[in-house]
């Protein structure tokens, strides 16, 4: 009997699933705070697998908490992304060359929104299906 049961706990234990994702263990290099309890903070850590952070906060006008910082991390390609941030009554104001940024309009339609302009000033208007109006 007992021949029995540990070949059960035997097979249980073989079929259990084994990890193929071990997560490696990540030091701390930097782990700084501050913080006077008024809405004033600072912080910054950073980590060997080149992750940082950094923050400094102070009292917003509308009584928000207004920040300025940068972050970065590193992709699984090497390259290191960093990007630099306001928030405040503005909002959230990121800059990083990996933000997508508006492409610029093609010329023909530069010169559709001047014609638009010069119809308008000269008292044109449209009815919601974009069909003018008067001239």
């Amino acid at each position: 009997m007992k021949l029995v049961v540990l070949s059960c706990l035997a097979a249980v234990a073989i079929a259990a699933p084994q990890s193929q994702d071990v997560i490696p263990v990540v030091q701390v290099l930097r782990d700084d705070r501050q913080d006077d309890g008024n809405g004033i903070f600072n912080y910054a850590f950073e980590t060997e697998n080149g992750i940082a952070m950094e923050a400094s906060g102070t009292p917003g006008s509308q009584g928000q908490s207004n920040m300025q910082g940068s972050f970065r991390f590193v992709f699984p390609e090497g390259n290191a992304a960093d990007v630099r941030y306001i928030a405040d009554e503005n909002g959230f104001q990121p800059q990083s060359d990996l933000l997508p940024t508006d492409h610029p309009l093609p010329a023909h339609v530069i010169d559709l929104i001047r014609m638009t302009e010069e119809l308008r000033a000269a008292g044109a208007t449209w009815d919601e299906q974009g069909r003018r109006l008067t001239r």
